[in-house]
């Protein structure tokens, strides 16, 4: 068939197949079987399905369905059809289309997201934050990043949900919350308007972490602090019961050591805090600033500038920045140091045995761990029930009110204590000073310090029996 014959004709595959190509530019053919579906034919030997339809008093518009043959007759009348319906009830899928190709992507949003979100304090992500928010959409939300925002369904968010959550519930739950969260940022900014495809995909069940240091751990724990270049850090974690990026960012300037008193200006909850610092928090801060203060003497004559932040830190934020590793080591040495103490109490390790395996750890931790567990399995002795390698670092902020309230702590005291926000308690909490949650802090401290004396006493008394 000639480009210059009738440009009207019943579409098949066949007739299309031998149509020409036009010398230069595009030429258009009409389905006599559907009206308002064509398909264009250019110079290259491309050919297009496309609808031309006029909007019922308004503009025309043209949709392009697909191409020839990947596309065939009978999926082009279809999806013509529902087009044309569209046209029919006012709508013009043509500036719809035009308006999503005008969409960012989500990776583009994404980007967006982790530079200009704000936390309710009006403060940026933190790179802790925005680590964590690029390893969730790396390894769940890859097959999207290329998607514009209208092409994310509702559908695909459930099943990417669903198939996330066979194997971590959690993790699904974390990317399910993260999609949420790019799409009511770009509609805040006005780059999206149409629905959250995440809203209505309901989480799964999480278990609420109650972790915190029992009584029996806590001579352990503080043992292997007291043995980490972090100590400092770690105790004033357990003294304060403040939050891990406070206590990093923590500066001298908010430090009051005469009225024992740290004013944080901005917490998560975007309110300041006062928190008590109880004595061993204080000789702590007063060792730190005396060595502070004496390395900036030295250094005096170079111009070195007193450096802001209690601890102090090589990187951009010039504060120390959450440290893994030493935390690490602490739980493996306290697992290890309460599985040793087992072993012995089994009759399983002598005195000299327990003296000689703790100098093995001396030198290398990890075997003389393997040791103990090969040990504790020819002696019936269950490694898990010593171990304290799932002690997390906020676990330690848990851990100070947990001995307040078994020590007898209000609710109220502990989340004054805490910072912590709620619609029932904060006008409870506007009405206390920090005197009596001062006392709390210290009743708990005292308690824990009192389970490590009382320990200390016990291996004493049992040596002296066994004398």
């Amino acid at each position: 068939m000639a480009a210059n014959d009738s440009s009207r004709f019943s579409f098949t595959k066949e007739k299309i197949a031998d149509l020409p190509s036009p010398e230069k530019g595009r030429f258009t053919y009409h389905d006599q079987k559907m009206r308002g579906l064509q398909l264009r034919v250019s110079s290259t030997g491309v050919k297009s399905f496309s609808v031309f339809r006029r909007v019922k008093g308004g503009e025309a518009g043209r949709v392009t369905l697909g191409k020839f043959p990947a596309m065939t007759v009978e999926q082009a009348r279809k999806e013509a059809s529902k087009i044309i319906a569209e046209f029919e009830n006012g709508a013009n899928p043509a500036a719809a289309k035009r308006t999503v190709r005008g969409e960012p992507t989500l990776q583009e949003v994404f980007d967006d997201y982790l530079i200009h979100k704000r936390k309710r304090n009006g403060s940026a992500l933190s790179d802790r934050t925005v680590a964590e928010y690029r390893e969730i959409a790396s390894r769940h939300l890859s097959g999207f990043m290329a998607q514009r925002l209208s092409g994310i369904s509702h559908e695909q968010v459930a099943r990417l949900h669903h198939k996330i959550g066979k194997d971590s519930p959690y993790a699904a739950n974390r990317a399910k919350t993260l999609i949420s969260a790019i799409f009511n940022f770009a509609k805040a900014k006005r780059i999206f308007a149409g629905d959250n495809p995440a809203a209505g995909v309901l989480s799964y069940a999480e278990e609420a972490r109650e972790r915190f240091v029992q009584a029996s751990e806590v001579p352990y724990l503080f043992q292997a602090i007291s043995e980490s270049d972090q100590r400092d850090y770690f105790l004033l974690l357990l003294l304060t019961g403040a939050r891990r990026s406070n206590v990093q960012a923590m500066r001298w300037q908010d430090v009051d050591l005469a009225d024992a008193i740290w004013r944080i200006g901005k917490t998560k909850n975007g309110t300041p805090q006062y928190v008590p610092l109880l004595p061993e928090a204080v000789t702590i801060l007063e060792a730190r600033k005396c060595a502070a203060e004496a390395d900036h003497e030295v250094r005096a004559d170079k111009s070195t500038v007193f450096c802001p932040f209690v601890f102090p830190g090589s990187g951009k934020t010039g504060h120390l920045v959450e440290p893994k590793k030493a935390w690490d080591t602490v739980r493996h040495k306290a697992s290890f140091s309460r599985l040793v103490d087992a072993l012995h109490a089994k009759g399983a390790l002598d005195d000299a045995a327990r003296a000689a395996i703790r100098s093995d750890a001396s030198r290398s931790l990890g075997n003389a761990e393997m040791k103990c567990q090969v040990l504790a399995a020819s002696h019936g002795v269950d490694p898990k029930l010593f171990d304290m390698t799932d002690l997390r670092l906020h676990d330690l902020r848990r851990t100070m009110g947990s001995w307040q309230a078994k020590t007898g702590a209000s609710m109220a005291i502990i989340g004054k204590s805490l910072n912590h926000k709620s619609p029932q308690a904060t006008l409870i909490y506007s009405r206390l000073d920090v005197d009596p949650v001062r006392r709390s802090m210290e009743t708990a401290a005292s308690a824990m310090f009192a389970a490590v004396v009382m320990q200390a006493d016990t291996e004493t008394t049992i040596r002296n029996m066994e004398s």
